[in-house]
């Protein structure tokens, strides 16, 4: 009997021990969680790779990301995206490979999407508490003026989509909020066709 309740306090304290254990190692869910979304356009894939923020009832744009400040265009590390061949955006040639994508919010007019070809932080061009914006643009492989649109819905979590259209050109859109913000991406699948003429 002596023997049985042993066990039984035994089995008690290993049980409580290990639930404290399993506690200790368990984290509380990210307040804006990793994202991540790819899609293959003509002969490119596309990928973006984020953090994603909720709205949680604040003013986001003109609020917590100021207008003419550049924004990280996500949360917690630098949102980045990548091409596996190389693209056209905004009449430019981008080679493959990754880069960090910034916004700049605007209370009117335009807003401008950089690529930095560096993949710095947004927290690398931080001067006297500050973002030094013309020393973020020299970094810029490509900045695009772009044209936010109004949704009546709200969007609570920020988003990325990337649609592949005529499967030619790209369309990536920004959802958060009421703003949808979209660019597109040429994959040059015409121009890459040209190239395999007179190999087969």
């Amino acid at each position: 009997m002596k023997n049985l309740k042993f066990y039984s306090i035994a089995i008690m304290v290993l049980f409580f021990a290990a639930t404290e254990l399993t506690f200790a190692q368990l984290q509380a869910p990210a307040a804006s969680p990793a994202a991540f979304v790819s899609q293959n356009v003509g002969f490119t894939k596309i990928s973006i790779d984020y953090s994603s923020p909720a709205l949680k009832g604040r003013q986001i744009f003109g609020g917590i990301e100021k207008y003419g400040v550049t924004w990280r265009a996500g949360a917690n590390a630098a949102t980045t995206i990548e091409f596996s061949t190389g693209v056209s955006i905004g009449g430019k040639n981008i080679r493959p490979g990754k880069y960090t994508m910034f916004i700049t919010p605007q209370a009117s007019g335009d807003w401008t999407v950089h690529l930095n070809g560096k993949g710095n932080s947004v927290f690398t061009y931080m001067k006297d508490g500050k973002i030094d914006e013309e020393a973020l643009a020299k970094d810029d492989v490509v900045a695009i003026n772009v044209t936010p649109r109004m949704a009546a819905d709200s969007h609570e979590r920020l988003s990325y989509h990337i649609s592949a259209e005529d499967n030619k050109v790209a369309k990536v859109t920004m959802a958060w909020d009421k703003v949808r913000l979209s660019f597109m991406i040429d994959t040059q699948v015409d121009q890459k066709m040209e190239g395999f003429k007179g190999v087969f």
